[in-house]
């Protein structure tokens, strides 16, 4: 035990080790339990009288913080304790004044619900663990790695070589390990972009409803943003702000509705962007899992005018466990998300990064996604039958991903509380959005959810949706 025990109090050697220690245990530093050293040992350690500590002991003891066992030592007792903490008023470090944003509850940060309809969580019992493992722990080995040394900011260099080979088989996206910076995730992608593009009231657009998170990282940066709609095509570029900087979207499975944004919208969207000095940010997630139709080519590959910065992650081919993603740099934008990299973080992992390197490479990825993309074609078409016979839903079509919308007019908000209330967890489309008059409706993430209570849990909620129709 590292304990740090100021001596220069004037009632003496015995009453300081009383009150560090008694201050220890109260505030919780000292949990109950926790076995402390034998008075000889700590008495040599702060170079004080043995039976300056034996009385400091003997005091704790008697007041209830400290209970001895023969033969086993002095260890804290199960005491009533509480940390003091300092009125939010009179804390003297605060947020700056703009800044109002909470923490977002992730899915590891609650209990999982018995039906589990949340969205962006993978099923991470059907990821080859032991696979994983194997690559992992060779790559952890002494000297592998170079561990002594700190890693390229942009990523190992075999992760970028496999990624660019990856999306050139699997998205037909032409590209080279020089255009690949790794990050950690896609908002780490996200941050990045924003911190080298976008000036605090530079004009941005994302789509409404979407990604919070992207909203909420260009917010915080200081731009202004504009919240762009969607209909059936996707983006509706005609409303884009004349002199936007950057615009985020979602075009292979627009997040959350689901649609995939149409060909002939798309090349609107490039046309738009290759008239202004504007950024598209692309945002391929999901687009690995598909259900029917052949996907559309990403617009990083319909673009001839260098415009588009293409974003992709792991978290969901894979697990968010992997927390690696990256992003796709045209040359001129490559130093500079490079060192933007290195300063908010310096590097990632490299056992971890060249492990995924090699999962790519030996086709483990691919085999994966085929196998996860069969289980959850099943869990898609069995949710989505059961959400077709509801009344009072419209399902928006939707042929990849690892969620299902519907729109409805009932109170979306008070049906998923009252879902919540029973053990079904199912988001609400509202959440989504930022427009006063948000459209209701659900989000069924079917990624995490237990295939033999799908059917329980969508009569569940049908029940609660004709309560509330």
């Amino acid at each position: 035990m590292d304990l740090i025990i100021r001596l220069d109090g004037t009632d003496g050697k015995t009453a300081a080790v009383y009150r560090a220690l008694r201050t220890a245990i109260v505030d919780g530093r000292l949990p109950a339990g926790e076995r402390l050293p034998a008075t000889r040992t700590l008495a040599a350690d702060l170079g004080v009288a043995r039976g300056s500590v034996a009385a400091a002991y003997e005091r704790l003891a008697a007041e209830g913080y400290l209970s001895s066992r023969v033969g086993a030592g002095t260890f804290v007792a199960a005491v009533a304790r509480g940390r003091s903490r300092r009125r939010a008023a009179s804390d003297p470090l605060r947020p700056r004044d703009d800044w109002s944003w909470e923490p977002l509850v992730t899915s590891g940060a609650v209990g999982r619900p018995r039906y589990d309809f949340r969205t962006g969580i993978p099923d991470a019992g059907l990821f080859p663990f032991d696979a994983w493992r194997r690559l992992v722990t060779a790559e952890l080995r002494l000297r592998a790695n170079n561990p002594g040394t700190y890693g390229d900011p942009a990523g190992h260099p075999g992760l970028r070589e496999a990624i660019a080979r990856y999306l050139g088989v699997s998205r037909g996206v032409r590209t080279t390990a020089a255009d690949v910076v790794v990050t950690n995730g896609a908002q780490h992608a996200f941050d990045l972009l924003a911190r080298v593009l976008v000036k605090p009231g530079d004009a941005v657009a994302v789509e409404e409803p979407g990604y919070p998170p992207a909203r909420r990282i260009l917010a915080a940066l200081g731009a202004r943003v504009t919240f762009v709609p969607v209909d059936d095509q996707g983006l509706v570029v005609a409303d884009l702000p004349a002199n936007c900087r950057l615009v985020y979207t979602t075009p292979s499975h627009q997040f959350p509705l689901g649609r995939a944004m149409s060909l002939a919208r798309r090349r609107e969207l490039l046309d738009w962007a290759r008239c202004r000095p504007a950024a598209i940010v692309e945002d391929d997630y999901d687009s690995e899992f598909r259900f029917s139709a052949r996907p559309l080519e990403p617009l990083h590959s319909l673009d001839t005018a260098g415009r588009v910065l293409y974003v992709g992650t792991f978290s969901k081919s894979m697990i968010p466990a992997v927390r690696t993603g990256f992003v796709l740099a045209p040359p001129g934008l490559r130093d500079a998300l490079t060192a933007a990299r290195q300063l908010g973080d310096g590097y990632g992992q490299p056992a971890v990064q060249a492990a995924l390197a090699r999962f790519l490479d030996e086709g483990l990825l691919a085999r994966h996604v085929r196998k996860a993309g069969k289980a959850y074609g099943e869990r898609h078409a069995r949710i989505a039958a059961k959400l077709a016979d509801m009344s009072g839903l419209k399902l928006i079509p939707s042929a990849a991903g690892l969620h299902l919308t519907v729109l409805t007019e009932v109170n979306s908000t008070a049906v998923s509380t009252a879902a919540a209330r029973q053990g079904l967890a199912v988001d609400d489309l509202r959440d989504y959005s930022a427009s006063p008059t948000r459209q209701a409706g659900f989000v069924f993430g079917f990624g995490a959810t237990d295939p033999a209570l799908i059917d329980e849990g969508m009569a569940l909620f049908a029940t609660l949706l004709a309560r509330h129709a």
